[in-house]
């Protein structure tokens, strides 16, 4: 038996907006993993896999504050075809680089406001992710199915 989620009030405001982000893609048959890490030292707030083998980023960001500290989000944009900010509707979307898609979300559900420019990884680091995207699902349903198996971080 899989365990009950984590209820809502004990998320964080960037986990909020990946789950809505999560679900929303969700309905466009898109694959994801919150908290995603590509390669030691860097972690993808959402990796999202398409139908179709394309890999979206998107990164969570709850405040103006989370966003000005954020000097690191140009070193993701090398892991995916496409690089989103998820924000809430409050957010001063006005600080966000117009060359990147944008999403506002909430807990529940988000929309797609401005579609990101597609570059298309090269196909090397495209079979790279998806490898490590597939490990990493594989291993937190296992660690769902079976938590004291142990094993480390996924």
């Amino acid at each position: 038996m899989l365990h009950e989620p984590a209820p809502l009030q004990s998320l964080a405001p960037g986990q909020l907006l990946a789950r809505g982000v999560c679900r929303h893609l969700r309905g466009h048959d898109f694959a994801t993993l919150a908290e995603f890490t590509p390669e030691r030292g860097k972690r993808l707030d959402v990796m999202a896999l398409g139908p179709k083998g394309e890999l979206w980023v998107i990164e969570c960001k709850s405040s103006r504050a989370d966003f000005t500290s954020d000097g690191k989000w140009g070193g993701y944009l090398e892991w995916g075809d496409r690089y989103f900010w998820a924000v809430d509707a409050e957010f001063p979307t006005d600080l966000l680089p117009a060359e990147t898609g944008l999403i506002i979300a909430d807990a529940y559900d988000a929309e797609i406001i401005r579609m990101a420019p597609e570059v298309k990884l090269p196909p090397a680091r495209r079979r790279a992710v998806t490898q490590r995207f597939a490990r990493h699902a594989a291993l937190r349903l296992q660690g769902l199915r079976d938590p004291g198996l142990g094993g480390g971080p996924f």
